[in-house]
């Protein structure tokens, strides 16, 4: 089994650095991957792997078969490994980053491009040894950050043209020490819903709110009560978030506006917690604008379901880390973060485990991923790489 010391493994990792740090200076958002499709195409075709494309729009798989043959009692077995490299829309504030990105309001603030240079990275050394039974796909996702790239993979067939007997994520983790890996059993992220609320008055003279029916103070009464459902409506040993992140009306600053919109995320980790957020936030938002003369319209959408990992491969991966790195750097129990992942469509489909490997340096400025100033932690793909490695042979190789 390869290991991070692996001079093939740190080589290509050195390789796998420059792969990324072009991919962050060159993103992409959400379906829009081209550039980037076509550079992971054209890396994994050079290596021998097969390459089929236009899933899910710019999405992609590579397939390798091992060396071994298949005859074997593996022969038969398939695996996937999964990567996503969407960008976020947000404007890059790291000016002294050589290689920050070069279009503007477009940034890799999450760590896809490392996620794709890494899974990149175990393509090329894979395709060197093949020295396994079976098949592993490696696929390449588009729009995790926004349309569900994941789930919209699922429905054009992905598991039907591409069979896997285990689907595999990796996410980093900017909160988690680096190179220490965290694999745990059952929910890991939770269920992520948008929540959009249009509050609608009477516009007006702001001379004259008497004759209006001002959305704004209606919209900030129904913000504030909002606050009150997950600190007392929901147990306090459940988990849920309600964050109101963004609210709009008006143009200037003597007409009271006709309506006042407000858009947020609800996080939750239980389908009957979810099921609940929903009829409570409608709730105290209707009675509220009720309460005032005034109505709200109310667009809830249903957005990721959780990640829930199946305890099969949650083991093997495990396996796999604790030969790589060592108990000690290995995490079995840790709490769901309640960020939303579409590797949730995957998982839900055939039996799958998203996992979590660290980037935090004590060393180095650490930001959390969807900061302007965040970037991936190059140090950690020599990591990445030797484990997506292990994980295939161990998973396509006889005992």
């Amino acid at each position: 089994m390869p290991q991070e010391s692996d001079p093939r493994v740190a080589a290509i990792a050195a390789e796998a650095t420059e792969w990324r740090r072009h991919l962050h200076a060159n993103p992409e958002l959400s379906f829009e991957e081209h550039q980037t499709s076509d550079f992971v195409a054209a890396k994994l075709e050079s290596w021998g792997i097969a390459v089929t494309r236009g899933i899910a729009g710019t999405g992609l798989v590579g397939t390798l078969r091992g060396a071994r043959g298949q005859q074997g009692a593996n022969a038969g077995r398939a695996i996937g490994l999964r990567a996503d490299m969407d960008a976020l829309p947000m404007q890059e504030m790291t000016e002294d980053l050589p290689y920050r990105s070069t279009r503007p309001n477009v940034m890799h603030a999450c760590g896809h491009d490392g996620h794709t240079a890494m899974l990149l990275g175990a393509a090329r050394y894979l395709s060197e040894k093949r020295d396994f039974e079976g098949t592993v796909h490696f696929i390449f996702q588009p729009a995790e950050e926004k349309g569900g790239g994941g789930r919209v993979m699922v429905e054009e067939g992905l598991f039907t043209r591409f069979p896997c007997d285990a689907v595999y994520g990796i996410h980093n983790g900017s909160n988690v020490p680096k190179g220490q890996f965290v694999i745990t059993r059952g929910t890991t992220n939770a269920a992520a819903d948008t929540v959009k609320l249009t509050v609608r008055g009477l516009g007006g003279h702001a001379a004259r709110p008497h004759q209006a029916l001002d959305p704004v103070l209606v919209a900030s009464h129904i913000v504030v009560a909002l606050q009150s459902v997950v600190s007392r409506r929901v147990d306090p040993l459940d988990s849920a978030v309600l964050s109101l992140c963004s609210i709009h009306g008006g143009s200037a600053c003597n007409v009271i506006p006709e309506e006042v919109v407000i858009e947020g995320t609800v996080r939750t980790l239980r389908p009957e917690t979810r099921d609940e957020m929903q009829r409570l936030l409608t709730e105290v938002a209707t009675a509220t604008a009720t309460a005032h003369g005034a109505s709200v319209e109310i667009d809830y959408e249903r957005g990721y379901p959780p990640v829930v990992n199946s305890d099969g491969p949650v083991e093997r991966a495990r396996l796999a880390a604790a030969n790589l790195v060592g108990e000690g750097m290995l995490v079995r129990e840790a709490p769901p973060t309640m960020g939303g992942e579409d590797f949730s469509y995957m998982a839900r489909t055939v039996p799958g485990c998203f996992i979590r490997l660290g980037q935090m340096d004590p060393g180095k400025p650490n930001f959390s991923t969807h900061h302007p100033r965040y970037n991936f932690n190059d140090d950690i793909l020599p990591t990445g790489i030797a484990f997506w490695s292990s994980l295939v042979e161990q998973e396509l190789t006889p005992g």
